[in-house]
Formats: C-alpha cells, structure tokens, sequence
C-alpha cells in the first residue's frame, strides 16, 4: 500500500490468461489515511505532508510503529508517550482500522472462523486453529481466486481482487485483539503460527503478501519468526524463488497429484507449471534442507488420486528431486456439489504408511472446523454460500 499510488499486481489464473487486478486507492470517505499497513516510510512521509517536520515525524512514526504493532492499539488517546495536544492532530488526519467483522464462528473443536467485509463491500474469511502446542491462523491473500482447482470450494469464486497490505495483516491483528494477545511478547502467545492459506493465491499478490509478512516479522512489533510462517502455492513456479529470497518464509505446496493427467483437471495450472517444473523449483527454493522441509499438501480423492501406485510415484518423485519433504495428507472435505469424495480411512493409512515406510513424513491432517466450513478447501464468501442466519452474530461470539 502506497500514499501515492495505487495497489495493483499481475494475476495468472489456472489456464495462464494474464489478468490485471482491479487498482485499488488507499482513500478513505472521511479522508483519512489508514496507517495499518503502511511502512515507516510511508508513515514518515505522511506525517510531514500533514505538516510535521523531518525530526518530529521520525519521532512519531517510531512511537506510532510501536503503540499499533506491539501494544494493539487503534485509538490514538491511549498513546500516553505522545503529547496531549499532538493526539487529536493525529485523530484528525489518521486512523488505525481493523477488519470489519460480519460473523464470527467457533467450532465443536475450539477452531474459530470470521467473515469480514472489506471497505468495499466485499466478504473474505480468516480462520484460527488452536492445537495443544500452537495457535495456527490461516489467512487469505485475495478475495476469490483464478486457479479453479476442482476440489475447492474457494476456487468455485471468482477472483474480485488483492487483498491490501492492510487487509492482510489486518487479519493477524484482529485475530491477536480476539485473544487478548496485546501487548505482544515471544512467549506464551496463543497466535504462534501463520499460514497463507486462507482465500487466493499468495503469489499472485505478490507484493501485498510480501510487504504484509515484512510486517508481521519485524522485531519492534508483533516480531513473528519467519520459521513460524508458512506460504502456500498452488505452483507458481516463476515467483518461488523470488518468494524464498524475498521473504524467506516456510513454503508448502499444493500439488495433490502425481500425474500430468489426474494434476491438470484438479489442479489447472498444471498446464502452464507441470509437476516436473514445479518440483525442480521446491528442490531451487532458497534455505530449503533437511531442517527447514518443503511441505506438499495432498488431498485424498477417492478413486483419483489416492491408490497405492499414486503413493508409490511420489516416493519416487521427491527421491528423484533429493527434496526434504513433509508430506501433509488431507481428507477431502466435502461442501455442497463438489465432484469428489473423500478416500475411505484405511486407504489414507495405507497412502501414508507407503510414504513413512520410505522415511518420509505423511502425517494425515486432523479435520478442523468442519461443522463451521473452516476446514481445508472449504473457505468460501458466506454471502453466495448460506444464509446469514446459520452463523453467529460477532457481537455473541
């Protein structure tokens, strides 16, 4: 997000049709400028065209930075470091936001799921998964998608647009405000992981992710280790490597299949990136080794993608690659018309053990969040899904 220019970036869908997002201004109906999401530059630069000098807007921007990215806060009266008078100057030419909140879900399981609104009037979900030893946040990067994968439920949308650098870590502070999580700390934190996850596809929003997650990780704020933070790609292939240099974050990979054939109707842009191509850049992935694994996701497709030869292959393709690799096996979770079925159990336990037996990881993933539609691929705009009256009104949650 830029005070000057507007948000764009380029979007390949799973057929490879080059689109360009709608552009996107950081305006505001009452003309203030959101400070969420702004670098400190950007914030630097804001203060003095509001009218402070070089050495009072660095002063500001370092106490705003911490006040919003350690301490949480949204209203400028609580910043007790900053002069009285100098809070309603800011009040009046700034704000800090936060998603809008449309409904906020808790599962059977403790597994939460929020549906917010863009400025714009557009629906997005975030979901957080907490497990004994972690808190996972899953967050969205677009609002819909261009890659069409059949099993999906997000990929059922169309793509609308990027999510903002604000939209984005937005996410993470809302859900941080949820638990009580302020002001930050190393330790004892419930939020520990992120995972780019949620709604679209990480790297066609490139720039936003990147800017977002530069945020998230800087150690004068929420300080987010990188090691704690996970992009997943469908296989973008050209923006891998610049995705491990510029970032430098945990890359999990949605490949789901282990045959031209079977990966081009589930996953399209199989046609543009085959799985050859793509897993030549896991094995080029910046800092990957036997410490830092490449996670391949794969969802179980009865009668598709889940026989014993399938298992076999992918033995045979990451050995080939010499990938350091954990393999993530996902029940498919069904939403209304999909094409597919779930494996039954013990054909995903013998898919797993073929894996384990060759000495690599294929944990298959407890579903979470089912009954709320949290679960993997089920991520969907509640607006062209169910009637608002099936979920909670965020004021109860």
């Amino acid at each position: 997000m830029t005070l000057t220019s507007s948000l764009s970036g380029s979007l390949i869908s799973g057929q490879a049709e080059v689109q360009v997002a709608p552009r996107i201004l950081p305006t505001r109906q009452d003309g203030r400028i959101d400070l969420l999401g702004l670098s400190r530059d950007q914030i630097r630069q804001a203060l003095k065209e509001a009218g402070l000098e070089e050495k009072q807007a660095k002063l500001r921007t370092k106490q705003l930075w911490h006040w919003m990215y350690n301490r949480g806060a949204v209203e400028f009266e609580v910043m007790t470091d900053i002069a009285k008078t100098m809070r309603p100057w800011l009040a009046e030419r700034f704000v800090i936001s936060r998603p809008e909140v449309v409904t906020a879900q808790i599962s059977v399981d403790g597994t939460r799921k929020w549906l917010l609104k863009t400025d714009d009037g557009h629906d997005y979900e975030m979901v957080f998964i907490p497990d004994a030893d972690r808190g996972t946040l899953c967050v969205s990067s677009q609002i819909g998608c261009t890659l069409n994968c059949r099993f999906c439920n997000t990929g059922t949308m169309k793509l609308v647009r990027n999510l903002s650098v604000g939209e984005i870590v937005g996410q993470i502070m809302l859900a941080r405000d949820s638990l009580g999580e302020w002001p930050s700390k190393p330790e004892g934190r419930l939020l520990t992981n992120v995972v780019m996850m949620g709604m679209g596809e990480p790297l066609y929003n490139f720039d936003n992710v990147r800017d977002a997650l530069k945020l998230v990780m800087d150690g004068d704020g929420i300080a987010l280790s990188r090691r704690r933070i996970t992009l997943s790609t469908a296989g973008v292939v050209p923006l891998m490597a610049r995705a491990g240099e510029e970032m430098g974050v945990n890359l999990a990979v949605s490949l789901h299949a282990v045959t031209k054939t079977v990966r081009d109707e589930i996953v399209p842009i199989n046609k543009k990136y085959g799985i050859e191509e793509l897993l030549a850049a896991c094995a080029a992935y910046p800092g990957v080794n036997n410490a830092r694994r490449i996670t391949f996701e794969y969802v179980m497709l009865k009668d598709k993608n889940d026989s014993e030869e399938d298992a076999h292959e992918l033995v045979r393709l990451l050995r080939y690659y010499r990938l350091p690799a954990k393999v993530n096996l996902i029940p498919f979770n069904a939403w209304p018309e999909s094409p597919y079925e779930c494996s039954p159990a013990e054909r995903i336990a013998r898919f797993s053990d073929i894996i384990f037996e060759a000495g690599i990881s294929a944990p298959v993933r407890r579903t979470r969040g089912q009954d709320i539609m949290a679960a993997c691929g089920q991520l969907k705009s509640a607006a062209e899904r169910q009637p608002r009256s099936y979920v909670q009104d965020p004021s109860n949650s």
